[in-house]
């Protein structure tokens, strides 16, 4: 069928006329907009939802050239009178219902990126690439809209699309910069919250439709549309807060977190069981992590995720908080009111994996481009997830700029850093043959060991006094030393083992423990290899592993005396400190992500006790020296005696720079230990600040009056030693005054 309509010879031939109505021409640029066509100029307009257009002189608003539809579909060209000069002009449509409106022209505007961005990019250097790819809210020679930019080097054609051209991909096709595989144009009248996706036109002729991977807000759940957001509205108050992180050293510091999953840690079950929001969460989140006395929060991925049984692990938006709980200004609010309070937030990063939903990263332009094309590389069988090519320059660079953005525009204080051993090797949970080794045989990822060293470096070099944490389960050496002593840069690492260790001694009925005492000592041989976190996680009470207060032995007595005594010595132990929600006042059944913690527990003494432990544990740690100041070195630790297996107690030293050393005494069984004698370097008093076992905590109260005083006897190649009473199942603690 002939769909070519003009009263006039067209000035474009057919092929191109075809290759835009069509949705498969990859310079539109070259056909669309005011162009010379022989000694005139014409405007080429394609616009399917017009019945009219109109090519009007911005400067002269009552100068007016018709244009002619040429092709059925909505091709139209207006071919200026001879000698008629380039112009600045606008475009008005009448719709086939009657509707008018005005607008500039998307393909009279000039290039957005410069060579220095495309070189930059190409090079993996861009580290503000956000500020330029994705979408932005501008103004173009007067002209008001948004900028967008992606990144599609193997597309043939991609287009912007949306409400405003009802998501028709032939109306807007973008520029493709030649050589750096980005695809970008203005489009006036762009206004916020403008809801949007990329359509892709693959090499094999296949359409994708695609979120913007560098949207700062989008829909969540089955609608994935990526949203325009004005960033620049924000205005933050936590200016003390940030000028005092930059000097922190927070290797000698006291850091207690509470690891938080938004979407569980408390609903309003009048209304429809709902979450809270942000707005919400800086006043009741914030105000009772600052009455626990915690340091920090950390939060569980809060980067956009379309399933929430992934927990926000499997992110299709990097660059955007969840709106399940607000908008990106709404999340800074709450950090500002975090910072303001004085309590550091952390937040859950995800460099190593990603989801294989359609509308996200995966095959973006019809290629493997953020992932490896051989699933053996690119491919995580066990999650169903696809990897990052680290070795891919432009990748690197998405993933470093990611974690640059969250510290710079929402001035986040800390990165965990997800998964980090299935990112080191090659072959992790691949059997012989499912794997391919590196140049040199070897089962390392070496392009992923450049990546993080790299990532750590830039973070640390750019914003002094954040953190960056690992969350690494193997014994790969040097996780948390400096690249330049050949470590991989991190500034702490999870201490996994100290985890797994203590959680099977503790589960074991006390009258067996004398059999495993190696399981509590053996994580001091290693304390001081890495900056340690000590963590009791998420991981650790779903999946059939049952919540903390299950896993404990004996009667419900036993089980709060256990889980009150393994707090206790969690706090005392070298190293710094990770508690899920709900583990402070000892939640029964496991962690359910689709509910809220079961805050009614509270009302029951044992609950309240042990809530108040944890309170008083965090003060207690933010208060002494000792348990945190030389937490990095042997020279704040001490063994008093961890052989007394047959009764099952050890007794430690930790000690400080700048205080007095805190004695430490562990009894692990439920029989009162009376008499026990601990030794210790010189005389006087020792008032007991710490008893796991104080009634109200809800333990049984027995204790030492409140102070000790050392005897002349030596004990234990100590010149002192304290007579002391071991309440059952709990941790006492002492301090020479």
């Amino acid at each position: 069928m002939n769909t070519t309509i003009s009263p006039d010879k067209p000035t474009i031939d057919d092929g191109a006329l075809h290759a835009i109505t069509e949705g498969r021409h990859g310079d539109p640029f070259a056909v669309l907009g005011m162009h010379q066509a022989g000694e005139r100029l014409v405007v080429r307009v394609f616009r399917p939802d017009a019945r009219e257009v109109t090519v009007i002189d911005e400067d002269d608003p009552k100068r007016s050239f018709p244009a002619h539809r040429i092709h059925l579909d909505g091709f139209f060209e207006a071919v200026l009178p001879a000698n008629t000069g380039r112009f600045k002009y606008l475009l008005k449509f009448t719709g086939f219902h009657g509707v008018e409106w005005t607008t500039a022209d998307p393909y009279s505007f000039l290039q957005i990126l410069g060579a220095v961005d495309l070189h930059l990019f190409a090079e993996g250097n861009h580290f503000k690439l956000y500020e330029k790819m994705g979408a932005h809210l501008t103004e173009v020679d007067g002209i008001a809209g948004a900028t967008f930019c992606v990144w599609a080097p193997n597309a043939q054609r991609v287009s912007v699309v949306g409400d405003f051209n009802q998501w028709d991909g032939r109306t807007n096709p973008m520029r493709k910069l030649l050589g750096s595989g980005v695809w970008e144009i203005f489009l006036p009248g762009i206004v916020e919250l403008t809801h949007y996706k990329f359509e892709i036109k693959a090499a094999n002729g296949a359409l994708l439709l695609k979120s913007d991977p560098f949207a700062f807000f989008s829909q969540h759940g089955t609608a994935t549309a990526s949203l325009v957001f004005d960033f620049t509205r924000y205005r933050w108050s936590d200016g003390k807060w940030m000028e005092k992180r930059k000097v922190m050293e927070w290797h000698r510091s006291p850091i207690s977190i509470y690891e938080v999953h938004l979407g569980s840690w408390a609903r309003v079950t009048e209304e429809g069981n709902r979450w809270l929001s942000y707005v919400e969460f800086a006043v009741r989140l914030v105000d009772y992590v600052v009455k626990m006395g915690y340091t920090h929060i950390e939060l569980m991925p809060v980067a956009e995720h379309p399933f929430d049984g992934s927990w926000g692990y499997q992110v299709t938006g990097y660059y955007a908080p969840t709106s399940r709980f607000g908008n990106p200004d709404e999340f800074r609010y709450f950090v500002d009111c975090c910072h303001q309070k004085g309590i550091g937030v952390i937040i859950d990063w995800v460099p190593g994996h990603f989801p294989k939903d359609a509308h996200g990263l995966a095959e973006f332009d019809g290629t493997r481009l953020y992932e490896h094309a051989d699933p053996r590389q690119g491919e995580h069988a066990d999650w169903g997830t696809l990897i990052f090519n680290y070795g891919r320059n432009e990748v690197r660079n998405f993933l470093i700029a990611n974690a640059l953005f969250w510290l710079e525009e929402y001035h986040i204080d800390g990165l965990r850093v997800d998964a980090v051993a299935s990112m080191l090797y090659l072959d992790y949970s691949r059997k012989e043959g499912e794997w391919i080794p590196n140049a040199y045989g070897g089962r390392e990822n070496l392009d992923a060991i450049y990546f993080l060293k790299r990532f750590n470096e830039v973070c640390y070099d750019r914003y002094p006094g954040i953190m960056t944490i690992a969350e690494e389960s193997t014994a790969w050496p040097g996780v948390s030393r400096p690249t330049y002593l050949g470590g991989l840069g991190f500034g702490f690492k999870w201490n996994m083992g100290w985890m797994h260790d203590f959680l099977v001694y503790m589960s074991l009925d006390p009258v067996h423990r004398r059999f495993h005492q190696g399981d509590v000592t053996f994580s001091l041989l290693y304390a001081f290899h890495e900056h340690f976190m000590l963590v009791l996680s998420h991981d650790e009470v779903v999946h059939g592993k049952r919540s903390l207060m299950d896993k404990m032995p004996g009667d419900l007595w036993q089980k709060f005396a256990n889980l009150r005594m393994f707090y206790g010595w969690m706090y005392a132990h070298p190293g710094k400190k990770l508690l899920f929600q709900g583990g402070e006042f000892g939640q029964w059944e496991e962690w359910n992500h689709n509910k809220s913690l079961d805050w009614h527990l509270l009302q029951y003494r044992e609950h309240d006790g042990l809530q108040r432990l944890v309170q008083h544990l965090n003060y207690l740690y933010k208060k002494e020296p000792a348990l945190s100041e030389l937490d990095d070195t042997y020279e704040g630790f001490e063994w008093i005696d961890f052989h007394d297996a047959d009764n099952s107690v050890v007794a430690f030293m930790r000690k400080s720079k700048s205080g007095p050393p805190l004695i430490f005494a562990v009894n692990c069984t439920p029989v009162v230990r009376e008499y026990y004698r601990v030794g210790v370097w010189g005389e006087g008093r020792y008032e007991e600040i710490l008893n796991t076992d104080a009634e109200t905590y809800g333990g049984s109260n027995v204790g030492n009056y409140g102070a000790v005083w050392a005897d002349p006897i030596s004990w234990q190649g100590k010149s002192h030693s304290l007579c002391l009473r071991l309440p059952p199942l709990a941790v006492i603690g002492f301090k020479k005054v």
